[in-house]
């Protein structure tokens, strides 16, 4: 991330902590700018871009790809990536880039075609597959007006957004496989209730038709929803119903495994899964036995107490960083409750979206605080607060060995 952040320090297009906010919204596919993009050289324009799309595989990915061992498996499940559906973990990874890469070259034409140039179609092709938010252009695809590369973009983002390993079975005419996938499923169905009555909220508080408000609603989101970022307009007189869903939408995120971020699709499948198991315990006979499972693209799995005490605790860590990020943003950016709700839930879901606070003339401190809620994020929180403890004993160790000599 520092070595990404030195193109633009050297260049003297942003100052060392601009410079490290870009990077890190890069790598890790938040999409969250300082830049002027309308006066930003291409060269710079399409770097950030490619930052995303390899942050988007991920770096445990990028790394499995060149070399593997009996390592690779703990750190591919550790950085987000539950499923393996190849024989060893290496062909998966390769499947996986073979796909992704498909996607690009196919979202590049497909761009092409609607009226897009080719710079800007392999750019936000990169982004829209990476679920980032680094647009060409100053009002992101809202600038095009066109209906064509909005669908193209929706399309891209769902891609982006569902799990590698699902995304595979689809990718290999398994749709029956793909669609019993759990996370699948609930994405559907969020996206089912969500963007209609997103729909209504703002038909009735922009004073706009309905249609129009399905336009805006369905590419919003399920931009939230996927983390990518893209928007179609301003928020700034968004009905607070509809801002609530895009935050909702942030928290949730993505699809495990995917290139994504939140809390995740089938983290909150769960939550929901264990509640209704609760409560069936409460009704029914204590003598009934259950066997809950569910979906995965590798299979069915049991739904059994480990599962539930990590879910929880991840659930638990996540909700308790944004409620400490939000205060922080109150404090640093001078802004109202909401606004810091908004855009720290894009920095920690790395979406990308913002409601107005974090642009090229935000100050210092509140760019540390979104980096390190997007480097929390994209890590899954639990990966840097592990590495800091080990960071401690080595260097506890490092003394006793010290005090001994």
């Amino acid at each position: 991330m520092l070595l990404g952040a030195a193109p633009f320090v050297l260049s003297r297009l942003l100052n060392p902590v601009q410079g490290a906010f870009e990077a890190v919204s890069g790598w890790t596919t938040t999409g969250l700018s300082v830049m002027d993009v309308s006066k930003t050289p291409q060269i710079f324009l399409f770097y950030r871009s490619f930052m995303q799309y390899c942050g988007g595989l991920g770096f445990v990915m990028m790394m499995i790809l060149l070399i593997s061992g009996k390592e690779s498996m703990e750190l591919y499940s550790a950085e987000g990536h539950p499923d393996r559906i190849m024989p060893n973990i290496k062909h998966t990874a390769q499947a996986i880039f073979l796909v992704y890469n498909v996607c690009l070259v196919l979202g590049t034409i497909a761009y092409r075609v609607a009226g897009m140039s080719w710079f800007d179609g392999i750019c936000h092709s990169m982004c829209s597959l990476s679920t980032g938010d680094f647009s060409t252009k100053l009002n992101s695809i809202g600038e095009y007006h066109s209906l064509s590369i909005e669908l193209i973009t929706i399309v891209l983002m769902l891609i982006g957004t569902t799990n590698f390993a699902a995304l595979l079975l689809a990718a290999t005419g398994k749709f029956r496989a793909f669609f019993r996938v759990s996370e699948v499923r609930f994405m559907v169905g969020l996206l089912v209730v969500f963007i209609p009555t997103t729909a209504f909220s703002l038909m009735e508080g922009l004073n706009i038709s309905y249609w129009e408000g399905l336009r805006k609603s369905a590419f919003d989101v399920v931009s939230a929803l996927s983390t990518s970022g893209y928007s179609t307009m301003s928020y700034a007189q968004w009905p607070a119903f509809a801002i609530g869903v895009l935050i909702l939408m942030m928290l949730i995120g993505g699809g495990g495994g995917s290139t994504a971020g939140g809390i995740k699709l089938s983290r909150v499948y769960l939550l929901l899964r264990f509640a209704l198991m609760h409560l069936r315990e409460r009704i029914c006979p204590t003598n009934s036995i259950q066997c809950p499972t569910y979906c995965k693209a590798s299979g069915k799995e049991p739904i059994d107490a480990r599962l539930i005490r990590e879910t929880a605790a991840f659930l638990g860590a996540y909700l308790l960083l944004y409620t400490l990020g939000t205060l922080a943003m109150t404090l640093t950016a001078g802004c109202s409750l909401t606004e810091a709700m908004f855009d720290f839930a894009s920095s920690l879901s790395t979406v990308g979206l913002s409601i107005g606070i974090t642009n090229p003339a935000t100050n210092s401190p509140t760019l540390i605080v979104e980096i390190l809620g997007m480097m929390l994020g994209r890590l899954e929180i639990f990966i840097v607060l592990i590495g800091v403890a080990s960071g401690f004993d080595c260097l506890k160790d490092w003394a006793k060995k010290l005090r001994k000599e």
